[in-house]
């Protein structure tokens, strides 16, 4: 199909000025031509979209998603066996909220290669993706990295399996192993299809809030040679200032929530290593707002952490480093979002705020660096150019050029007058084809209503509940009393 984009303000992500009442002609997926209408060869039949008065920027895309986030126990026997229709109506969240590429960096491999591929072969609507299976390094879902209460009340059978599905020959098993083995484990592990690489180079929190590093520094560059050789991008997860330089000298091609350093601020020799090294920030900013609402729910000791991600955040903008959007975004159950203790996270925050969200969750993002004074078009190229840079797809994503794979998002406002525009989507376009937004999800999973109450629920009666105790009988909380 052949499609001509008339009378909009092109936001090229290449140019430093827009070009107003511009006109785009995409044929067979890519741009043909971009321009004035009149200096544009249009071929007999092309559909025509005029689209006045509006603002045409790349497809936004999204350097850290977790396409099934939410792992857990419940989920997980929910929907056993249906996890590539979890993935698919996550790709469809995304694509709605104009996020044409997204990035899984932790998730179910075989799962989300399936629907991967058929989105490629265009046999499902959704955003583009491109995954790294497990981090390399982590256990499984049921394990201490994650929900480890889990394995103390499920079968071990199912345990098991939900790990391997995640784990494989990636997991913690390979802190054992010297820098050539666990090269060869990295290796074995792309050979089945993953697009880029993720490891640990700190722990995930189960033990030490995030301070334990994972692996070696030697170890570090065997998995980022490893990624290399075979043609991939190599990122660390990264949860201190060590485990972060580390990272950028194994030579990461990005570093994921390189913002999240504990209590202690990013030194800054390590942003001058980010920046003369070029390797990608992956940022998790927190509006104002949320900041606000965090300060108010977490310890004094927990909002120094929070106290010097945002302090990092900021001093990252201008650092010379290039930043990414990015958010941990996933789809979470209703039931989830209800729990007392997720009100201390940043997907327990006001919706607006709600990093973690899949739909809006880069929208709160954008407003966040725009609150720490990053630039209009800094900001523009966060959520696309630079995600496409750091991931070496930018011959094909991540601007608007001739010959370039023509994903495109219409805004009704100007994007470069204030972060919150980016919210206005009037369009979709992805691979030179209108998106019908309306449709997606297709099928609502996660993001259907809570099933309406049982009738016996009116009549229940709760009992003593979530660890409340008789007052004035301190040993009633482990019911030890005699």
């Amino acid at each position: 199909m052949t499609l001509l984009i008339t009378g909009a303000t092109i936001i090229d992500g290449v140019a430093d000025k827009p070009l107003t009442d511009g006109a785009i002609l995409v044929e067979g997926g890519r741009i043909r031509a971009m321009g004035r209408r009149e200096e544009l060869d249009v071929p007999e039949g092309a559909r025509t979209l005029d689209i006045a008065g509006k603002f045409v920027i790349p497809g936004l895309m999204n350097a850290n998603v977790h396409l099934l986030v939410n792992a857990t126990l419940e989920t997980l026997l929910r929907f056993d066996g249906r996890y590539e229709e979890l993935i698919t109506e996550a790709a469809q969240v995304a694509l709605k909220a104009g996020m044409t590429t997204v990035f899984d960096t932790w998730g179910p491999r075989r799962a989300l290669m399936t629907v991967r591929d058929r989105i490629d072969r265009g046999e499902t609507v959704g955003s583009r993706i491109r995954c790294a299976g497990n981090i390399i390094g982590f256990d499984g879902p049921f394990s201490g990295d994650f929900f480890g209460k889990a394995a103390e009340v499920a079968s071990s059978w199912f345990v098991d399996r939900v790990n391997a599905t995640w784990v494989e020959n990636s997991g913690r098993h390979l802190m054992w192993m010297t820098p050539d083995q666990v090269g060869e484990e990295v290796a074995s592990y792309i050979d089945r299809g993953i697009d880029f690489v993720k490891y640990g180079a700190s722990e995930h929190g189960a033990l030490a809030a995030g301070a334990f590093l994972q692996f070696s520094e030697r170890t570090q560059r065997a998995i980022v040679e490893a990624g290399h050789a075979a043609g991939r991008t190599v990122q660390s997860h990264s949860t201190t200032v060590e485990s972060l330089r580390m990272s950028i000298e194994a030579g990461c091609d990005l570093v994921t929530h390189c913002n999240m350093t504990g209590p202690v601020p990013i030194p800054g020799e390590t942003l001058d290593l980010f920046a003369r090294s070029q390797c990608g920030a992956v940022v998790f900013p927190v509006t104002e707002a949320g900041l606000a609402h965090v300060k108010g729910v977490v310890s004094d000791l927990e909002w120094t952490m929070w106290s010097a991600s945002d302090m990092n955040a900021r001093n990252l903008i201008g650092s010379g480093a290039p930043i990414l959007l990015a958010n941990d975004g996933g789809v979470f159950a209703p039931e989830l979002l209800r729990e007392p203790w997720l009100a201390a996270t940043w997907n327990g925050m006001p919706e607006q705020e709600a990093l973690g969200r899949l739909a809006t969750g880069h929208f709160a993002w954008l407003r966040a660096m725009e609150e720490k004074g990053m630039a209009a078009m800094d900001l523009l190229h966060a959520a696309t150019r630079n995600i496409a840079r750091a991931y070496k797809m930018d011959a094909d994503l991540g601007t608007l050029e001739t010959g370039k794979i023509a994903d495109m998002l219409v805004l009704d406002k100007n994007p470069l007058e204030a972060a919150d525009h980016y919210r206005s989507i009037h369009a979709v376009i992805k691979d030179g084809a209108l998106v019908d937004l309306a449709a997606l999800p297709a099928t609502p999973l996660l993001t259907a209503d809570l099933s309406p109450p049982l009738e016996e629920e009116a009549h229940y009666k709760r009992f003593l509940h979530h660890g409340t105790r008789l007052p004035g009988c301190p040993s009633c909380i482990s019911g030890g009393h005699g």
